[in-house]
C-alpha cells in the first residue's frame, strides 16, 4: 500500500486567500483543507487547529510576541495594577523599573493623596539642592 504523501500546510497570502474562499465551512474544514492535518497510525485524520490559527495570524502579520529581553526570557508583562502585600508593602515589579530605565539607587518623592500615592523621580541636581539646604537649615 503506497502513503499518498500529503500537501504541504498553505502560509502567507496563499493562505489567506484560500480561507477565504473556504467561508462557508467550518473552521476544523478550512485547516483540513489548508493542510493542517496529520494522519494517525490508525488512518485517522488529526486537525491541527492551533498550528493553523499560528499561520493564520502570522499571515495577517499579527505580532502576539513581544521582543524577548536580553538573556532570553520574556516574564510577565506590565498589567499597571499592584495590591498590597500581606506584610502591608507595595511592589512596584522589575517591568516598571526597565520600562523607565531606572536604575539601582534612583530615588524618588512620594505624595499622598486621598486615593492615591504618587511616585516623582528626584533628578540628581535636585537631591544636591535638598542636601544643601538641609546642611545650611
Amino acid at each position: 500500500m503506497a502513503k499518498s504523501k500529503k500537501p504541504e500546510p498553505l502560509v502567507g497570502e496563499e493562505l489567506l486567500i484560500k480561507v477565504k474562499e473556504l467561508e462557508n465551512l467550518s473552521k476544523e474544514e478550512k485547516a483540513k483543507e489548508c493542510g493542517y492535518y496529520t494522519v494517525t497510525k490508525n488512518g485517522i485524520e488529526r486537525v491541527n487547529m492551533m498550528k493553523f490559527l499560528n499561520a493564520l495570524i502570522d499571515a495577517e502579520g499579527i505580532q502576539l510576541d513581544s521582543s524577548p529581553s536580553a538573556n532570553g526570557r520574556g516574564g510577565r508583562s506590565a498589567s499597571y495594577r499592584i495590591s498590597v502585600q500581606s506584610n502591608g508593602n507595595l511592589l512596584i515589579g522589575s517591568a516598571y523599573t526597565k520600562q523607565m530605565n531606572l536604575q539601582p539607587g534612583d530615588e524618588f518623592v512620594i505624595t499622598l493623596g486621598k486615593k492615591h500615592i504618587r511616585l516623582k523621580q528626584v533628578e540628581p541636581d535636585e537631591m544636591e539642592d535638598e542636601e544643601t539646604l538641609e546642611a545650611t537649615a
